[in-house]
C-alpha cells in the first residue's frame, strides 16, 4: 500500500511538472534580468512539486526579499515629513565626520596635515541646479562607501562609537547620527546624488553615485581627483529635482542653517554674495569741478590745469565664504560661566524678543536620562496669547545641538505653561524624532516633568523677589495661565495655588496671596470667603458681603471670568475650605445671645416668610431669614451645587452654549430677607392689617429688585420699569392710576354704546319743530 500511494503521488507530481512551461521548469535556465520575488516563489514551488516523489521536504531557511528602491522610499518619506530637513541631516553627518577625525587626530596627529581646518562648506549653484556640501572630516575609503552608503540603515557613527567603547579610550561620544538613514534624506530634494570622498587610510579619491528610485548605485575611482582634489573628507553634490529648485538659493540655505544647525560645534561656511565698498571716480562731479576750474583760470588769464578726480563710494558684488553658525549653545556651558547679559541677549536673539526676560533657569539633568535646558519667562505677554488654538512655538527641541522642531509644545509643556520659552537639548532622543515617537517616549515624559517642575520653581523664586514689581508684571501678563493650571494640573495644584493673587475687601488696591489672607484671618475662622463679580466695585457693593465685612471678615474678590471655575476646582487651600458667599449655608460665628436673637426673629417673621413663598411661587425654592444682611432688605442666594449668578451670566454669553445643560445647571434661588430692614417690617405690618394686595405688590417689586442687586437678570425689564415709574409718580404726588378713556353708558342695559357725533347750530330752524 505504501508503494502504491508513493507511486500515485509521484505520478501526479510528474503530470503537474510536465504541465508547467519549459522555460520555467528547465533547471538549466539562466536568468539575465532580475527575477521578481513572486516569480522566484512560483519557481521554487513548482520544483518542490516535481521533487516530491523522490525526496522528503526538509526545513529550509530563507532571507526576506525586498525591492530596495521601494524600501528606501518608504523609509525616507515615513521618517521625514518636512523635506527641508535634508540639509540638517547632511550637516549632522558632516559634523560627525569632523568629530571622528578630531578623535583620531589625538593619537594620529599626522592625518591633519594638508588641511588643518575643521569646517563644513556649502555652495548653491542656481545655474546647474545643484547644492554642494563639503567637509574636512574623516572621509571614506571604497570599502567604507560600500558599507556605509550601500547598506541602508547602517550607521558608521554607531559602529565608530562601538569601536571606541571596545577600546575603552573614552573621547567624545556625543556624536549625532546613530540610526543610519540620515544620508538618504538627500533624495527628498535630489533626483541624483554624488558623493566624493577620500580617507586618510586610502590615498585614492572615490566616488559613489546613485539616482532616486533606482535600486542600483555606482562606486568608482573619482576622475575629478586631479581637477577637484580632496585632501581629506567628503563632498556631496545634490542634483535637485524640478520642484526643489528653491533650495539652490544661498539665502534660503542660510535660513535653514540658522534654523536647524546654528549650534553645530564646527563652523558652517556658506558661499554668499556680499557687497563690498570701493572708491571709484565720480565722472559727473569731476567734470563739474574741472569746468569750474577752467572758468576760474580763464577769468584770471591763467592756463587751465587738470583737477584731482572726485571720488565716490560704490558697491560691487563679491562671493565669499560666510560663517552662518556664530551663536554658541550656552545651555551646554556651566551656569556659573554665563553672565546675566549673555542670558538676556540669547533670549532676545533666539526668540525675537525686545524686552529682557523677567526670569530664567538653566539646568542640566544627569543620570539614566540626560538633557540640558534653558527656560525663560518673557517680559511681556504676546499679542496673540488668548488664541489657545494656535501653537506657541515656545520650546525649541534640540538633539545633540541639532534643531529638531518647535512644534512639540503640547508634548513637552502643558498648555497653561505655553508662555514659558526655552530650549531643550537631549542626547537620548533620535535625530529623526516625530510626534508619534514623542508621545510614546518615556524620555519625553521625564523631560516634561522636569520642565514643569523647574518652571514652577522659577515662578516661585520670582514671587519671593524683593519689591514684588517683577511678579506684579508677571501676574498681569500670565496670571490667567496659572489659573488654568490650577484647573488642569492636579499634580501641581497645591504649588500653583500659592502663586495666585486676588483683590480682597482688605486689599482693594493691591493684590494679595492666599497665604497672606490666611495670615490675616480672624481667630477661630476656618473658611476662606470669596465673592465673584465683574469688578471690585461691584463686589464691594453686593449685599452678600455686608455683614462679613462689618464683622471684620476678609472676602476675596474674584473679578475674572475664569476665577470661579478655578476656585471651584481648588475647593480647599490647605485644610481651609473656600466658601462662596453668594450661596446658601453661610455659617458665621455666633455666640449664644446672637443665636437666640436669630431664632426669635425667625419665629417673629415666619408669617412674612410664608407669605413671600406663597406670593413668589416656583420662582424661589424657599424664603428664609438672613444672617448675612445689614443694609439691604433682601438678597437672592443660590443652592450649594448650582451655578452662582456670576457663573450663570458668564455661561449665557457663550456663543456655543448648550441651553439644555444651562437649565439643568442653574442654581435654585433662595430669597433671604433682612428682618431689621424697614421694607420687610412694612410688609409684616401690611399683613397684620390684612392688606395682602399691597403686600403682594411690594413683594413682587422686592423680588425683582433683589434679582438685580444679586447679579441675576430680570425676566421682564419692561414690567419692572413700569413698577418703578409708578413709584416715581407717587413720589411726585401724581395719580399713579392711568387716565380712563371717555365713554357713554346705557343706564337701562348697563352696556356701553358708541354715539355718533352731532353738530348743533343755535340758528338751526329745525330745532323748535321737534
Amino acid at each position: 500500500m505504501k508503494h502504491a500511494a508513493s507511486g500515485a503521488v509521484a505520478s501526479r507530481a510528474s503530470r503537474q511538472a510536465m504541465a508547467i512551461p519549459r522555460a520555467i521548469a528547465a533547471p538549466s535556465l539562466r536568468v539575465s534580468a532580475p527575477v521578481s520575488f513572486a516569480a522566484q516563489q512560483l519557481l521554487h514551488g513548482r520544483r518542490s512539486m516535481a521533487c516530491a516523489a523522490t525526496t522528503t521536504p526538509k526545513e529550509e531557511t530563507f532571507q526576506y526579499q525586498a525591492e530596495v528602491d521601494r524600501l528606501m522610499d518608504m523609509i525616507v518619506n515615513s521618517l521625514y515629513s518636512n523635506r527641508e530637513v535634508f540639509l540638517r541631516e547632511l550637516i549632522s553627518n558632516a559634523s560627525d565626520a569632523l568629530d571622528k577625525v578630531r578623535f583620531v587626530s589625538l593619537t594620529q596627529p599626522e592625518i591633519m596635515k594638508g588641511r588643518e581646518e575643521m569646517e563644513i562648506r556649502i555652495k548653491a549653484d542656481k545655474e546647474n541646479n545643484t547644492i554642494i556640501i563639503e567637509d574636512s572630516g574623516i572621509g571614506m575609503s571604497r570599502e567604507q562607501l560600500l558599507s556605509n552608503l550601500g547598506t541602508i540603515a547602517r550607521s558608521g557613527t554607531r559602529k565608530f562609537m562601538e569601536m571606541m567603547k571596545e577600546q575603552s579610550k573614552g573621547g567624545d561620544n556625543n556624536l549625532i547620527g546613530q540610526f543610519g538613514v540620515g544620508f538618504y534624506s538627500a533624495f527628498l530634494v535630489a533626483d541624483r546624488v554624488k558623493v566624493q570622498s577620500k580617507s586618510h587610510e586610502d590615498g585614492t579619491q572615490w566616488c559613489w553615485e546613485a539616482a532616486a528610485g533606482s535600486h542600483q548605485y555606482k562606486v568608482y575611482e573619482d576622475p575629478e581627483a586631479g581637477s577637484a582634489p580632496l585632501v581629506r573628507g567628503s563632498r556631496i553634490t545634490l542634483h535637485l529635482k524640478e520642484d526643489a529648485q528653491e533650495y539652490a538659493d544661498p539665502v534660503r540655505l542660510g535660513r535653514l542653517i540658522k534654523q536647524y544647525s546654528q549650534f553645530i560645534s564646527f563652523p558652517i561656511k556658506l558661499l554668499s554674495m556680499k557687497k563690498e565698498p570701493v572708491q571709484v571716480v565720480d565722472e559727473e562731479a569731476t567734470a563739474r569741478k574741472q569746468e569750474a576750474a577752467d572758468k576760474a583760470a580763464a577769468e584770471k588769464g591763467e592756463e587751465a590745469k587738470k583737477v584731482e578726480p572726485v571720488m565716490k563710494t560704490d558697491y560691487k558684488e563679491a562671493w565669499d565664504w560666510r560663517v552662518e553658525n556664530e551663536n554658541k549653545p550656552i545651555w551646554l556651558r556651566s551656569p556659573k560661566e554665563v553672565s546675566a547679559e549673555t542670558y538676556n541677549d540669547f533670549f532676545k536673539q533666539t526668540f525675537s524678543e525686545f524686552l529682557d526676560p523677567l526670569a530664567h533657569v538653566h539646568f542640566n539633568v544627569e543620570g539614566t536620562i540626560e538633557f540640558s535646558s534653558l527656560l525663560y519667562i518673557p517680559g511681556m505677554a504676546p499679542f496673540d496669547q488668548q488664541n489657545w488654538n494656535q501653537r506657541s512655538r515656545s520650546i525649541k527641541l534640540y538633539v545633540k545641538r541639532v534643531f529638531i522642531s518647535d512644534e512639540f509644545d503640547d508634548d513637552l509643556m502643558p498648555r497653561y505653561l505655553s508662555f514659558v520659552k526655552g530650549v531643550v537639548d537631549s542626547s537620548d532622543l533620535p535625530l529623526n524624532v516625530s510626534r508619534e515617537i514623542l508621545q510614546e517616549s518615556r524620555i519625553v515624559r521625564v523631560i516634561r516633568k522636569q520642565l514643569v517642575r523647574r518652571s514652577i520653581e522659577m515662578m516661585e523664586d520670582l514671587a519671593k523677589k524683593e519689591g514684588g514689581e517683577d511678579y506684579k508684571t508677571f501676574w498681569e501678563s500670565f496670571g490667567r495661565n496659572l489659573k488654568i493650571g490650577v484647573i488642569e494640573d492636579t499634580e501641581n495644584r497645591e504649588r500653583l495655588s500659592k502663586l495666585l493673587r486676588f483683590y480682597s475687601s482688605k486689599a482693594e488696591d493691591t493684590m494679595t496671596s492666599l497665604d497672606e489672607y490666611v495670615g490675616r484671618m480672624r481667630e477661630g475662622q476656618k473658611q476662606i470667603f470669596y465673592m465673584a463679580a465683574d469688578n471690585v466695585q461691584a463686589a464691594r457693593a453686593a449685599p452678600f458681603v455686608e455683614k462679613l465685612v462689618a464683622k471684620g471678615y476678609e472676602v476675596l474678590y474674584l473679578t475674572e471670568a475664569i476665577d470661579e471655575a478655578m476656585v471651584t476646582n481648588l475647593a480647599k487651600y490647605g485644610d481651609r475650605e473656600l466658601v462662596d458667599v453668594t450661596k446658601e449655608g453661610l455659617a458665621l460665628e455666633a455666640d449664644a445671645e446672637d443665636k437666640a436673637k436669630e431664632e426669635a426673629l425667625a419665629k417673629e417673621f415666619a408669617p412674612v416668610v410664608d407669605f413671600l413663598k406663597k406670593s413668589l411661587g416656583e420662582r424661589v425654592e424657599k424664603v428664609v431669614v438672613s444672617n448675612r444682611l445689614t443694609d439691604s432688605p433682601c438678597a437672592l442666594v443660590t443652592s450649594k451645587f448650582g451655578w452662582s449668578a456670576n457663573m450663570e451670566r458668564i455661561m449665557r454669553t457663550q456663543a456655543l452654549g448648550d441651553t439644555r445643560s444651562m437649565e439643568y445647571m442653574k442654581g435654585r434661588k433662595i430669597l433671604e430677607i433682612n428682618p431689621e430692614h424697614d421694607i420687610v417690617r412694612g410688609i409684616k405690618q401690611l399683613l397684620g392689617e390684612k392688606d395682602e394686595d399691597r403686600a403682594r405688590d411690594l413683594s413682587e417689586l422686592l423680588f425683582e429688585t433683589s434679582l438685580i442687586t444679586s447679579g441675576f437678570q430680570v425676566d421682564s425689564p419692561k414690567d419692572y420699569a413700569s413698577k418703578v415709574f409708578t413709584l416715581m409718580k407717587i413720589a411726585l404726588g401724581q395719580d399713579p392710576a392711568p387716565a380712563a378713556a371717555p365713554s357713554t353708558s346705557s343706564s337701562s342695559s348697563g352696556s356701553s354704546k358708541a354715539v355718533e357725533a352731532e353738530v348743533i347750530d343755535p340758528n338751526d330752524p329745525w330745532k323748535n319743530k321737534k
